[in-house]
């Protein structure tokens, strides 16, 4: 569980001090801040929840990305057979936009 949380909080640091890849808007650590306390976005620790009941695995990488008006989270994740899954998640909902997979 420690290592879980340890994971998670990389992540969600690495979303905030990265500045993340924002398609038109660049968002400082305060502005996704406030996205998720005004519910705008899921917490980190939602998303990766929620991801994993799509599709367990190991995550190895996230993204906080602006399209089109509304925020996605691209998630990659190994799965126990070594192939990578790439999910594009509604910020807000947790709704899958795009999945796919590769060896």
């Amino acid at each position: 569980m420690k290592r879980a949380n340890l994971i998670a909080t990389t992540l969600l640091a690495g979303l905030l001090l990265a500045g993340s890849a924002f398609a038109s808007d660049k968002l400082n650590h305060n502005e996704i801040y406030q996205l998720r306390e005004s519910g705008q976005i899921m917490s980190m620790e939602e998303v990766l929840k929620h991801a994993r009941s799509i599709q367990p695995g190991q995550l190895i990488e996230a993204e906080l990305e602006h399209e089109k008006g509304s925020y996605v989270y691209e998630l990659k994740i190994i799965d126990a057979e070594g192939r990578l899954h790439k999910l594009e998640l509604d910020a807000q909902s947790g709704d899958v936009l795009k999945r796919n997979s590769r060896d």
